[in-house]
């Protein structure tokens, strides 16, 4: 058989008039070959004039050996024997030696099997053809008090555009006007619609309830969350997995090893008096068959674009068959604390003033800096001083200290906000027995510390609390049961804060206050007593040590666009648990290739010696050898339906599962 990259398809194209026309060239070629194939036989059991049924025959041969002669003649170009070209030279070969309808007939099995393997195969390219297409092309623009519609393409950030009940959202954005339950499912996987108000994010592709909204768009429509996940799945489709290359390796010597035998089959034993010349001629055919490893090349990719299509659609992106057969070697997962274990939305918890300031003056000048920031931590400081009716003031000349916190210059001052380690490190006023203390009593209540300093003096501090996420402990759980040996929480956040966090979550091991470098030595010194690791991460300072891992995975819904890029894998609903999906996805997609391997190198043991022999006809040896690509298919095709269940209750409240 052809590759399945041979027939992949670009997903701009609309997948509705591609599939139609796809289906009809391929159901069309063995129906149409397989009538004449029917006359031609027909005319000559009836024993009508020999151009009659040698016309019915050539017109067959033709219609059927159309495409692998195409492919044939291409491969040959490049000096490589593949498939069709086999088919073709034993087709022929059956005709030259007076079997023509033997021949015919490899032809139209060969298109049978063609057919049944694009239709089958079409049903994992479906999945991800439909992410290029569920968003609208059109999009209802609210402009000067106007509506009006508009291509999605001719949208600019900072557009509002209108949505009314149960429609799809054209465009990634945030809502300014209205309320409604969306359903994020083709973005997210999530079961159940999701409340979307005022000032909530929302997707491109996604489907509206029953309020109307008003959104302004936040991202242009070829950058949109549901144009990456397309580019991502369709690139996923065309990078090879390592056992997809070994095959392909191994064919390209197995396939001229099996042209040589042919010829030695059809030669030697007419020369030694062990068979006539036709018989030879003929067991060589069938054997060029036979050995044919049309359903090894399909093997792997087969499984691996049925894994990545059902990944998709449960959220998971996972950015090709490297990364997946990465995922089922890893033996134990690192994560980030902040954003990925907890929500990354903490809240000030408490304000401690310093030196006679007031709790208004420090969040002032927190707020002040913090606007020049997008850590989570920033997020919160600003929401509580816009709680308390604080307004930051201008900041200017920030510096990020990552790891560390921000500097910026206030109303001609120089003011940090940085975590207390940073001001034992030089930066700012030498740190203060009443900081330390105050500090200390804060991280004994599980809160993050953020000191506040002006110049130089001490303003005061910030507590601030991140829970974790309500299903982290029942995801370590899960992944333990995936065969998952050790879960590590690595975080710059304080140790004791991280210890606490920990127990809670149930993580194997903690390492805390650690900057980004620092990341990436203990990814690598997990690599020494683990093997294989996977790092879970959603900022910018997590991708060091997603690219260092042997498999990054990526928070996708809150994900940095560089930590989404750094990943192998991205979990578009942030929900911890699909990393046992995930890596239990994995684990049945190798079992699968295992399975397809062996099937595939069984039939062809099997029909290679047989045809040697002489104890299998061409016809049998034909059908044997399609049925094995169609089973090797259909077998990769199971893994559309992995982890499907009846359980009707929202995901958050059925248990784990994991096979």
């Amino acid at each position: 058989m052809t590759s399945i990259a041979s027939h992949t398809h670009s997903v701009d194209v609309h997948p509705a008039t591609e599939g139609a026309l796809a289906r009809f060239a391929w159901l069309a070629t063995p129906a149409i070959s397989g009538l004449f194939l029917i006359i031609g036989f027909a005319c000559e059991w009836a024993e009508l004039p020999s151009w009659l049924w040698m016309s019915a025959y050539g017109i067959c041969f033709v219609i059927a050996g159309l495409h692998p002669i195409v492919e044939g003649l291409q491969q040959l170009l490049r000096l490589r024997l593949d498939i069709d070209f086999l088919m073709i030279v034993a087709a022929i070969g059956a005709a030259a030696i007076g079997e023509i309808a033997e021949g015919g007939l490899l032809l139209v099995l060969f298109a049978v099997g063609h057919a049944l393997e694009e239709h089958a195969m079409g049903s994992a390219r479906s999945a991800i053809k439909a992410l290029g297409s569920i968003a609208p092309r059109s999009a209802r623009l609210r402009r000067d008090g106007v509506d009006r519609e508009v291509p999605v393409e001719e949208l600019v950030v900072g557009d509002r555009i209108v949505v009314r009940p149960t429609e799809r959202l054209p465009a990634d954005g945030a809502v300014i006007e209205g309320s409604s339950d969306v359903d994020q499912s083709p973005i997210t996987g999530e079961s159940m619609p999701v409340a979307k108000a005022v000032g909530d994010p929302v997707f491109a592709g996604t489907l509206n309830g029953d309020g109307g909204l008003v959104i302004e768009v936040r991202k242009l429509a070829s950058e949109s969350t549901m144009a990456r996940m397309a580019r991502m799945v369709a690139e996923a489709e065309g990078q090879k997995a390592p056992t997809q290359r070994i095959a392909e390796r191994f064919t390209r010597i197995y396939v001229p090893c099996v042209v040589v035998a042919t010829i030695l089959v059809a030669v030697v034993p007419p020369q030694f008096g062990w068979l006539s010349g036709s018989e030879a001629f003929l067991r060589a055919m069938t054997l060029l068959v036979g050995a044919s490893p049309c359903a090894l090349g399909l093997s792997t990719p087969a499984a691996m674009l049925a894994a990545i299509a059902r990944a998709a659609r449960q959220g998971v992106l996972i950015k090709g068959g490297a990364s997946l057969e990465r995922l089922a070697t890893v033996k134990a997962v690192a994560m980030d604390k902040t954003g990925t274990i907890t929500s990354g939305k903490p809240t000030v918890i408490e304000v401690v003033p310093l030196q006679g300031e007031t709790a208004e003056e420090l969040l002032m000048l927190a707020a002040s800096v913090e606007t020049l920031s997008t850590h989570p931590l920033a997020h919160a400081v600003l929401a509580e001083a816009a709680k308390r009716g604080i307004a930051p003031s201008g900041a200017v000349e920030a510096t990020l200290k990552k790891g560390k916190g921000i500097a910026a210059n206030v109303d001609g001052h120089r003011v940090i906000v940085a975590s207390p380690r940073s001001f034992d490190e030089g930066e700012g006023p030498r740190a203060s027995d009443a900081m330390r203390r105050e500090a200390q009593r804060l991280e004994d209540q599980a809160l993050t510390v953020v000191v506040v300093s002006c110049d130089d003096r001490f303003v005061g501090l910030l507590g601030l609390q991140d829970r974790p996420r309500k299903e982290a402990k029942e995801a370590f759980a899960a992944l333990r049961a995936s065969g998952i040996h050790a879960v590590a929480m690595l975080t710059g956040d304080n140790r004791a804060v991280a210890e606490i966090i920990g127990r809670e979550v149930g993580v194997d091991e903690i390492e805390a206050e650690l900057l980004p470098e620092n990341k990436i030595e203990r990814v690598k010194a997990m690599q020494a007593r683990h093997g294989a690791i996977a790092m879970v991460g959603d900022g910018v300072n997590d991708a060091p040590a997603l690219a260092s891992a042997d498999v990054g995975i990526a928070m996708g819904a809150g994900g940095t666009d560089v930590a989404l890029e750094a990943a192998d894998v991205a979990l578009m609903n942030d929900d911890l648990r699909k990393l046992a999906f995930a890596i239990g996805l994995s684990h049945a997609a190798r079992r699968i290739v295992f399975q397809n391997i062996t099937i595939s190198m069984s039939v062809v043991a099997v029909l290679a010696v047989a045809a040697v022999l002489g104890a299998v006809p061409m016809p049998i040896a034909v059908i044997m050898h399609e049925g094995s690509t169609v089973v090797v298919v259909l077998n990769a095709l199971r893994l559309l339906r992995y982890g499907v269940t009846a359980d009707p209750r929202p995901l958050d409240q059925r248990p784990s599962t994991n096979r």
